[in-house]
């Protein structure tokens, strides 16, 4: 399933793989150096802020990546195991 997390996940792995930082990821694909940015993926409302597809096309781009190649890749990153009864996310243990 394609989650906010495992999107933003597939996309550091991105910059990984390219030899770069998520902000030279975006230099590359000339968008702001800070698109990527850990504190931009969730907006002042703590809603969750999800890339544009014009955006992840450019990002691809640049480091020649097709979508299907990306959809593996977010395939490949395990899903969030399930909290345990009576456990919140902010519970540890």
């Amino acid at each position: 399933m394609l989650t906010h997390k495992k999107l933003w996940q597939a996309i550091d792995l991105v910059a990984e793989q390219s030899g770069l930082s998520i902000s030279g990821l975006a230099r590359k694909a000339a968008l702001d150096p800070t698109t990527f940015n850990k504190s931009k993926r969730v907006c002042r409302a703590s809603r969750e802020r999800w890339p544009s597809t014009e955006t992840l096309a450019k990002m691809l781009e640049a480091a020649g990546m097709n979508l299907v190649a990306f959809g593996t890749l977010i395939n490949s990153i395990p899903d969030e195991p399930d909290l345990k009864p009576g456990k919140s996310n902010t519970q540890r243990g």
